[in-house]
């Protein structure tokens, strides 16, 4: 009777991590209950990264992709829906946007994947492709899950923090995916002409660009100051970056001072920005409240 109990109860534990752990990986928040490395399988890791794929696209969209994928006719009220879903400023032109989104998504993820791809092998050998496949999809869609338990439980990058590839890869595939894919559109369409932007565009930029830099010297100046100098840097940089979503850390933030707790946590609330990878409050929602104020 006793036995029969305790296999039900390990059985329910299994279901309870692994339906926290879908949740956290659609829902890219990063938070696990069990280290990913090594406690899920290989294809337990394949099915959360197509989760965080998902996440990090939107539901909506990926639906809307396949649909187009199989030559279905996308109804109004579909289009409003996709509309809704990817913040996009108006309904027309909102199949070729989600076609955008697609390429867009891929070309960033195998590029992250491409670059990294040399680090990893030459520390995990064959598995480092699928290590650098499945950290460019994480940092791309701000999801924060990792494969660095192999070496230790929940360690994150820590292992990687002055390693300048690494680091400045994970961190513009994070700032790519949180800056939207409207963002990218209107670059696309604009390219380098500031005043053609739309007003979010010219928004985002700046207000990304006061989110990155600000805490960054915040970091550098007060939280990592006794640290080498190439070190010091990068860990105040990626810091800067990955706090508004992404999930990973480079520097061990149960260090960091009371006030270094309080700017990560006013970052988090803050997030990415409109029809992007990231979650959040929203840059463009900060800068309306404090240009209101």
């Amino acid at each position: 009777m006793i036995l029969g109990q305790l296999d039900i109860f390990i059985v329910l534990t299994g279901l309870h991590d692994a339906l926290f752990t879908a949740t956290s990986a659609v829902c890219v928040t990063g938070l696990v209950v069990r280290d990913t490395a090594i406690y899920w399988s290989a294809f337990g890791q394949c099915v959360l990264l197509l989760l965080i794929q998902i996440g990090g696209m939107g539901v909506i969209t990926v639906a809307a992709s396949f649909a187009i994928l199989s030559g279905k006719k996308i109804s109004l009220m579909q289009r409003s829906t996709m509309q809704e879903a990817s913040s996009a400023p108006s309904v027309g032109g909102i199949v070729r946007l989600t076609g955008f989104i697609i390429r867009t998504t891929l070309l960033f993820e195998l590029l992250g994947t491409a670059v990294m791809v040399p680090v990893f092998c030459r520390d995990f050998g064959f598995r480092g492709l699928w290590m650098a496949l499945f950290h460019s999809v994480s940092a791309f869609c701000n999801a924060g899950f990792d494969l660095m338990g192999i070496r230790e439980q929940f360690s994150s990058l820590t292992a990687y923090s002055a390693q300048p590839v690494i680091n400045i890869t994970m961190m513009l595939l994070i700032v790519t995916g949180g800056i939207g894919f409207l963002t990218w559109d209107d670059l696309r369409t604009n390219h380098w002409h500031w005043r053609k932007y739309r007003m979010q565009t010219q928004v985002i930029f700046c207000a990304t660009g006061l989110l990155l830099i600000l805490p960054a010297v915040y970091f550098f100046c007060w939280e990592f100051d006794a640290l080498p100098m190439g070190e010091r840097i990068w860990k105040s940089l990626f810091q800067a970056v990955t706090t508004r979503t992404a999930g990973f850390n480079t520097a061990d933030l149960t260090q960091l001072s009371e006030p270094g707790g309080y700017i990560t946590m006013a970052l988090m609330l803050i997030g990415g920005s409109p029809g992007s990878t990231a979650g959040g409050m929203k840059t463009t929602t900060l800068a309306v409240r404090w240009l209101s104020v």
